[in-house]
């Protein structure tokens, strides 16, 4: 192996960790860390040593949503929320809420607990409404601690939509379903936690480099942070 590609594809190695990035972003990401490097020269060495992606097959889709989102034009116009589930190395299960600031697709939080009921999602969202700001409105599924009177009472006295999507539907939040993919295999697939605490510190670590360091192509490969301030 050639020293000049040696040295391209230890920095490739080092941009990606466990993160499953395509090729576009693996560029941004080296050309902002290690200077010097070309597009081609990236491109080149990505594709060569087994980079690249598997690229599914595109299926022709004919059920589209009656009611598709829309991406807002500032931030707190909509975030959208959803939970995901695993379980630690010992067997017990966990759920995360994760929520996406629809605007920039920013990750403004996640909360890992063993349970999660409308109290405990309340909680977060309160701590999330103090560090980033109060939304217009919020964009869930129709889950039980969604529906449920104390998470109904709660929006209202805040003075916050709630944005339901179709049951069935999950389309209708596709920020946030696309947001969960890449959580799911950057983290939770990726790693084996011991404890509830060792998924609290390895997400926060990841929230940290997908808000600032990692490029978005729907963003036109800034980052959530760049993005904003742009």
């Amino acid at each position: 192996m050639p020293e000049k590609d040696e040295k391209l594809r230890e920095a490739i190695t080092s941009i990606l960790g466990t993160s499953r990035l395509g090729r576009k972003k693996v560029i941004v990401k080296v050309r902002k860390k290690y200077q010097g490097y070309g597009s081609s020269q990236i491109r080149r060495v990505y594709q060569k040593y087994g980079f690249s992606l598997y690229k599914r097959m595109k299926r022709k889709r004919f059920d589209n949503p009656a009611n598709p989102i829309a991406v807002p034009l500032e931030r707190n116009e909509e975030w959208a929320m959803d939970f995901m589930s695993d379980a630690l190395a010992r067997g017990s299960r966990f759920r995360t809420l994760n929520i996406v600031d629809q605007y920039n697709r920013k990750c403004l939080g996640i909360d890992a607990r063993t349970s999660m009921p409308s109290r405990a999602v309340i909680h977060f969202l309160e701590c999330m409404i103090e560090k980033h700001g109060k939304p217009k409105g919020i964009r869930t599924d129709n889950g039980p601690e969604f529906t449920s009177h104390l998470f109904q009472d709660w929006l209202d006295k805040k003075g916050i939509a709630w944005v339901k999507i179709q049951k069935g539907k999950p389309q209708q939040n596709a920020i946030i379903e696309r947001f969960n993919k890449t959580y799911r295999e950057d983290v939770l697939d990726a790693n084996l936690f011991f404890s509830l605490q060792d998924v609290k510190d390895l997400t926060e670590r990841w929230i940290e480099d997908y808000n600032y360091e990692r490029p978005h192509e729907a963003l036109d490969f800034k980052t959530p942070s760049e993005y904003e301030a742009a």
